[in-house]
């Protein structure tokens, strides 16, 4: 078992890896970057789960011919739903 401060240090790393790996992915269409936990988790959730291919929400909104409104209700059902893409 990890000693707290090695917890502190190994959560502190990862969450500088996530965030990394955040800052690096720009949207396919527009180039937009960072694209935020949300836009990244519904791209996955949508089009592949494994996608190297990520769009920002205007761009995923225009290309599945739904409204962005329609978009971020899709992620609070998700997030609801506990779907650990969006939490």
């Amino acid at each position: 078992m990890l000693s707290i401060p090695e917890r502190i240090y190994h959560r502190s790393k990862s969450t500088v890896l996530i965030q990394i790996n955040m800052e690096e992915k720009k949207c396919y269409v527009c180039g937009k970057t960072p694209l935020t936990k949300n836009e990244i988790g519904l791209t996955k959730k949508l089009i592949d789960k494994k996608s190297s291919v990520f769009y920002c929400l205007p761009c995923l909104a225009e290309y599945l011919e739904v409204t962005e409104e329609e978009l971020l209700a899709k992620i609070e059902d998700f997030k609801n739903e506990g779907c650990t893409l969006f939490i």
